[in-house]
């Protein structure tokens, strides 16, 4: 063979061998490359991958759950009613009275609510604490438009119309009706609402803002009571002989007089004998019980006057109307999250 011949033979061998490698190496290129996307399309679904959770589950609300809340508590202070909602107060036996069944049920009820400040166990330990309270008062009209204004300050009670202090009655809807029209539902539920923002109590003058602290419904389910329920049965109506004294010295001397049990002198030497009135101040202290003594019992024969001018011009149909009148306290029911208030229920 020529050696030209085989030179040609091995450049040709030569050619092969090195494309061989070539491709050899594009190969290796390839798989590193299908490697790398395996891998990261793996780490891409690890990373994707959660955890399993358990599912949440809420218990459904109570058709009436809001309503011991959506009722205005009168004579609340405003910076305590925040404290009132701390807890998740419990008022089933509220909704239950609607139910058939319940005293309740199938009546045209008005519902105003309250708070009473008392000394309860909670967490091992007594707290005071601002209870809710429900008075329901079945009724075939509103019970009043009016409510009762007091305090020490105020030695006569102040009856002004609701609407002056922003409170009206008002159509309670339960949750499954609230997405219909409130003209359609004839509603007989109506609950005691204020419309007075909290936002804006900063721009009341503070005896403006003082007077819906002043509102206590206890006295104003008095007025109810008396002024209302039966108001032509004169000898179940019984008119205070008891008078807030606030003698305007300082300290000012506070106390409470009964005209029909205490006598003015012996009254007074009381007061000087324990120190909470100066000798000399014995005069006019008198004066000023005296005035006031006054001012209570000509309230009361106007308040009189007035119901037994209401009993005249009251029909028979209206007269039978507050015979039937009802009257239902609730308190919140004991559960483990709120503090038992059983042992401190006050009745009608």
């Amino acid at each position: 063979m020529r050696k030209g011949a085989k030179r040609k033979g091995a450049a040709a061998a030569a050619a092969a061998a090195a494309k061989a490698s070539s491709s050899s190496q594009e190969n290796h290129k390839e798989e590193d490359e299908q490697q790398k996307t395996s891998k990261a399309h793996r780490a891409k679904r690890v990373k994707a991958s959660k955890p399993e959770t358990e599912p949440e589950y809420f218990e459904d609300q109570r058709n009436m759950e809001d309503l011991w809340k959506e009722v205005f508590p009168v004579g609340t202070e405003w910076d305590q009613l925040d404290s009132v909602y701390q807890f998740k107060w419990n008022f089933s036996n509220l909704e239950d009275a609607f139910e058939e069944g319940g005293v309740l049920y199938g009546k045209k009820v008005y519902l105003f609510g309250c708070t009473e400040p008392q000394l309860v166990p909670y967490e091992n330990k007594n707290k005071i604490v601002c209870i809710p309270v429900v008075v329901a008062v079945v009724s075939p009209f509103p019970p009043s438009d009016k409510i009762g204004i007091k305090s020490v300050q105020r030695e006569v009670e102040e009856i002004v119309p609701m609407k002056e202090m922003k409170m009206d009655w008002v159509p309670y809807i339960p949750l499954e009706k609230r997405d219909r029209q409130v003209e359609r539902l004839k509603s007989q539920i109506f609950i005691l609402s204020c419309t007075q923002r909290r936002s804006a109590l900063r721009h009341l003058k503070v005896d403006r803002l003082k007077k819906f602290e002043y509102c206590l419904p206890s006295s104003w389910h008095r007025y109810i009571l008396t002024d209302f329920y039966q108001p032509f049965k004169e000898d179940e109506f019984e008119q205070s002989t008891v008078v807030q004294i606030m003698f305007p010295v300082e300290p000012p001397v506070v106390c409470e007089f009964d005209w029909e049990f205490d006598e003015v002198d012996e009254f007074t030497d009381k007061l000087v004998e324990e120190e909470a009135l100066a000798e000399d101040q014995k005069d006019a202290f008198k004066d000023f019980v005296k005035e006031k003594v006054r001012e209570a019992k000509k309230a009361n024969r106007e308040a009189k006057e007035a119901r037994r001018k209401a009993i005249e011009e009251m029909s028979e149909e209206t007269k039978a109307a507050f015979e039937s009148m009802r009257f239902y306290k609730f308190y919140p029911v004991k559960t483990p999250d709120t503090p038992d208030v059983s042992n401190v229920k006050v009745k009608l």
